[in-house]
């Protein structure tokens, strides 16, 4: 080491830290950086914080690419619904929000994006098809419920028949 070198507060802490171990095993080690696996980007901070938390930041979004979005994810929107009616409304109410979007004036001299209308049909044949096909899990499902209690049921009297068997010869 350099005799002139002087050590500063920051660097103590640091050299403190490495001696007691507290850099060991952290999160990431031994992996590359992430920021050299890709073309540098001056934002780069934080869109790692958004793949980090997970955030969902489709309330800050274009309300057109916020409509884009959600066209894209209607099928798992409307998985869950338990009626037909309901997912009709979910899509038409989609559809008169992408048609207000429309009517929003364009700004710049760039063609704005658009979003599109969704077929209110093939909305709910998909739906229809994912019901269909969680009715269908549902009866196997409770099928292979009542032939365990029915069986269990057997089990219990074939029990109850053994032991007053065994009992009237024990006498």
């Amino acid at each position: 080491m350099d005799p002139q070198y002087v050590e500063t507060i920051a660097e103590k802490r640091i050299r403190e830290a490495q001696e007691r171990g507290e850099f060991d095993n952290l999160p990431g080690a031994g992996k590359p950086l992430p920021s050299l696996d890709r073309p540098y980007r001056e934002d780069w901070w934080i869109n790692g914080l958004i793949e980090r938390e997970q955030l969902d930041l489709t309330g800050a979004m274009n309300p057109t690419m916020a409509l884009r979005k959600e066209a894209h994810e209607m099928d798992e929107t409307v998985r869950d619904v338990a009626r037909e009616e309901s997912v009709r409304a979910i899509v038409e109410d989609y559809n008169r929000r992408v048609k207000l979007d429309r009517l929003r004036p364009a700004i710049g001299n760039q063609m704005p994006p658009i979003a599109k209308v969704l077929d209110v049909e093939e909305v709910v044949a998909v739906w229809r098809e994912h019901r269909r096909h969680v009715e269908a899990q549902a009866r196997l499902r409770s099928e292979a419920e009542r032939r365990a209690r029915e069986q269990a049921e057997a089990e219990r009297r074939a029990g109850v028949w053994w032991r007053r068997l065994l009992r009237t010869y024990r006498r």
